[in-house]
């Protein structure tokens, strides 16, 4: 692996894993996945579909085992032994259509471990909170009954309800309107902001830099890259957008040679010398600067970037044990 992963001595971790290889009749899924979530952050795990995310997922938790390769979850070498303190909401969502909103709360509490009267006395309360409670007759209404976003918010209250210390979403954005998204959004730093460990996968890039500390990119079953956000956007140039009111001189040669003229503007990527040296030449050379704006490079171009490089060199390194 490669980026900047959590130096492990010096952060105290949710999540630490180490080389996890997973294989499936011959194909290898997740190979050599390393992954360091510290406690109480909101961390991604990104990815293009069939990239490994969920095998990742399941493997950390201990729904399946790694071939190869060593994790610790919640200070715990088997995560089933910390099972009742781990909330997992699944891509692939199920809840039973006859059962009652508060009685499927209720139910999914009980596997882990709380009473089933408590557990539905909870699912009550979290309804109301979130705008399904007596007041629309959602409580009592079977899951059948219900659109797919608010059965979709009751496997979500369930995942949530007996107070998990980890809480483990795959793809939880999916299937959700723009409305419904943003209550999750809201769910998740509200979950963070008590101390709770956040991870999710998502193919979508846009949720996770509103909301990660940290993200894993994975491509082709590897990690590429690991680390804070901010870092994953460095591994790109700012980019540049000049508007002159000259349209030639002598300040065109300090233009870099990536540069180009759309409409008013010159675009191209912010030299390593930085815009000092670059704005003298302007000025001196009589440019008449009427806008100059530096932006950064998103989370969205850096996964494009990290993980086309990614597949680069799997392809280069496949060709390679091909001859």
């Amino acid at each position: 692996m490669t980026g900047n992963a959590v130096d492990a001595g010096s952060v105290e971790l949710a999540i630490e894993a180490r080389g996890l290889v997973k294989r499936f009749d011959g194909f290898t899924a997740v190979d050599g996945v390393d992954i360091s979530v510290p406690k109480g952050s909101i961390y991604g795990i990104l990815g293009p579909n069939g990239a490994g995310k969920t095998t990742t997922l399941r493997m950390l938790l201990g729904i399946i085992d790694p071939d190869q390769g060593y994790r610790r979850v919640l200070g715990a070498e088997r995560p089933t032994d910390v099972a009742r303190r781990i909330g997992y909401l699944p891509e692939e969502r199920g809840l039973y259509p006859a059962m009652k909103a508060y009685e499927a709360i209720g139910f999914l509490a009980a596997l882990r471990g709380v009473p089933l009267k408590e557990g539905r006395r909870k699912g009550r309360e979290l309804l109301e909170a979130h705008g399904l409670g007596y007041a629309a007759d959602r409580q009592i209404r079977q899951i059948r009954q219900m659109s797919k976003g608010m059965a979709q918010t009751v496997q979500l209250l369930g995942t949530l309800v007996h107070e998990p210390d980890l809480v483990v979403f795959d793809e939880p954005f999916s299937g959700l309107d723009a409305l419904n998204q943003g209550k999750l959004e809201r769910m998740i730093r509200d979950l963070a902001a008590r101390g709770t460990t956040v991870i999710f996968s998502t193919h979508v890039i846009a949720h996770a830099e509103r909301l990660c500390d940290q993200v894993a990119i994975i491509a082709g079953g590897k990690v590429p890259f690991a680390g804070p956000v901010d870092v994953a956007r460095d591994r790109l140039r700012p980019q540049v957008r000049l508007e002159t009111r000259a349209q030639d001189g002598a300040w065109r040669a300090a233009l870099p040679t990536d540069a180009r003229h759309e409409g008013a503007f010159w675009h191209f990527t912010l030299p390593e010398t930085g815009v000092e040296p670059l704005l003298r030449a302007l000025i001196e050379g009589d440019a008449g600067i009427l806008s100059l704006s530096i932006e950064r490079a998103g989370l969205h171009d850096a996964f494009v970037a990290i993980a086309g490089e990614a597949a680069a060199k799997a392809l280069e390194e496949s060709a390679g044990e091909a001859k």
